[in-house]
């Protein structure tokens, strides 16, 4: 049977200090020498002494946790390997800090009052936002918190770029889309196809630009554009649109991994060869892209270490995580590899 849970004067009488320099100490408090926080350590070590996390918000004004507020319904989070690869990013790096993360998901519009309120209420420390749409109020609801915040993702909304303080993670969308419609072009193919992300979505619209840019149009071929939504069901739509066109595209260029997928289904349902009829190439570089049949050509971003960097910058702007050089944290933007595989 366990004894009484050890309390701050026990540690201070073990450590033969008072009661206010373990207080201190425990909750991350300046002004003690290192010879006595060493002693008080040892002190909460030996006793196995745990602070009392309701007491230590008072001290530290800080309540140890994390809002992740991710713009998509549990059905698309939980659906797509994307989230859960950048989730654990966050995991990682918020854990490493002793911070708890609070996942918060967007059913309907009705959530963002909820949301809202609940970041407003001073529950949590700073907040990290990605998967945004047009016109989303997540940024203003941030801001109005007064929450230090971070963004996956480049802001797309008015007055985003003007911001000095705005703080985002995204990767070279438009880059890596431009590499695989150009391999596409070394390959001979020449009636190339686009399936779009959502375009209320910045990453699907540097995605489409990137297309654009290879193929050095300004604007795209209406007979080679069709419209998804980063699922595999919008993939296989979109795929068959294109196929009941004039001309049939010789390859596409797929908004995300899962597009991809899907389109892969619709040509094998057709009856179409991939590579040889249609080539086929997607974006993420998601694990199951190299199980796909056959395996997909595809741009890879580093999603889980994406998700890391956005905990690293909200950590360092709250004055975790070990920042050092008092350097100020700055946006992100990592690069995109083409990754060739037999779809192409």
């Amino acid at each position: 049977m366990h004894g009484p849970r050890p309390t701050l004067e026990a540690v201070a009488a073990h450590a033969g200090v008072s009661r206010a320099t373990v207080s201190r100490v425990v909750n991350g408090g300046a002004g003690v020498r290192k010879s006595l926080r060493d002693r008080v350590q040892a002190s909460v070590a030996e006793l196995g002494y745990i602070p009392n996390s309701a007491a230590r918000s008072l001290v530290t004004r800080r309540t140890g946790a994390v809002a992740v507020v991710i713009a998509e319904p549990e059905t698309r989070v939980f659906s797509d390997p994307f989230f859960a690869q950048q989730l654990r990013g966050i995991s990682r790096e918020l854990a490493a800090c002793d911070t708890q993360l609070l996942l918060m998901l967007l059913e309907g519009r009705t959530d963002y009052d909820r949301i809202g309120r609940y970041l407003a209420g001073g529950h949590v420390d700073g907040a990290l936002m990605f998967s945004l749409h047009r016109d989303d109020p997540l940024p203003s609801m941030a801001n109005a918190s007064g929450l230090p915040t971070v963004f996956g993702g480049r802001p797309g909304w008015p007055g985003a770029e003007d911001d000095p303080e705005l703080l985002y993670v995204d990767t070279d969308n438009r880059g890596g889309a431009r590499q695989a419609v150009e391999h596409l072009l070394q390959r001979g193919r020449r009636r190339i196809a686009v399936i779009t992300g959502p375009l209320d979505q910045t990453s699907a619209l540097d995605r489409l630009d990137g297309y654009l840019d290879a193929l050095g149009l300004s604007e795209p071929d209406p007979a080679l554009v069709a419209h998804g939504d980063f699922t595999a069901e919008g993939g296989e739509r979109a795929m068959a649109e294109l196929l009941d066109r004039s001309p049939v595209p010789d390859a596409v260029f797929a908004g995300n991994d899962l597009t991809a997928t899907g389109a892969l289904r619709t040509l094998r349902a057709r009856g179409l060869r991939v590579p040889q009829d249609v080539a086929v190439v997607g974006y993420d570089d998601l694990e199951q892209a190299a199980w796909a049949e056959p395996a997909l050509t595809t741009v890879r971003q580093d999603i889980q270490g994406m998700g890391r960097m956005m905990a690293e910058l909200l950590l360092r702007r709250l004055g975790l995580g070990g920042a050092s050089g008092g350097e100020r944290p700055a946006p992100v933007v990592t690069p995109a590899q083409l990754v060739v595989r037999a779809s192409s």
